[in-house]
């Protein structure tokens, strides 16, 4: 787990949400309070967002463009290609970070084990507050009728009031 940061994705009635805390920490010390860990990706089709390393995340961004570029937009195809490189090539094995990236179909974590999880109900979470925002998220998806971004917006409220690595200062993109 990466002590780092909150992402969380919540697909729901038709909207994409990616949302991301701003804080930054080395060590246990907070040293930004305002990053950008999300990205809009090919054409603002496509959501990406970070967990970890800044330099690995960067670095994966980049790779998971190409990806995309090379299989003109195709999310799932993309997603996979990216999880084989990083599973097989033992420069990206070190990378220390995690993805989400999603549209308005599809939602897929990708881990440096070269795991691609595509959730069932297409809510999910990565970093040091993820199990929070995403409890949060499914309860609200589940009994509200909220919406998308809304759930985010609250989720990540919550995570950031419980969890000491997440801050208030919450960034949403939306498809």
């Amino acid at each position: 787990m990466f002590h780092s940061t909150t992402i969380l994705a919540v697909r729901h009635r038709d909207r994409a949400v990616l949302a991301g805390d701003g804080q930054v920490t080395f060590g246990q010390t907070v040293v930004k309070q305002r990053a950008k860990k999300l990205r809009r990706l090919y054409n603002d089709r496509i959501l990406a967002g970070f967990a970890g390393s800044a330099a690995d995340s960067f670095a994966l961004f980049s790779r998971f463009e190409s990806k995309l570029e090379q299989y003109r937009g195709n999310l799932a195809r993309s997603a996979v290609e990216l999880a084989k490189d990083w599973r097989s090539d033992r420069i990206l094995r070190r990378l220390e970070a995690m993805l989400i990236v999603l549209d308005t179909t599809s939602t897929f974590l990708l881990s440096g084990t070269g795991d691609l999880i595509e959730p069932d109900d297409g809510i999910v979470a990565i970093g040091s507050g993820g199990p929070f925002a995403l409890a949060a998220a499914k309860a609200l998806a589940n009994n509200t009728d909220l919406s998308a971004r809304a759930i985010a917006e609250k989720s990540m409220a919550i995570a950031g009031e419980i969890c000491i690595y997440t801050n208030a200062v919450i960034e949403v993109e939306e498809l």
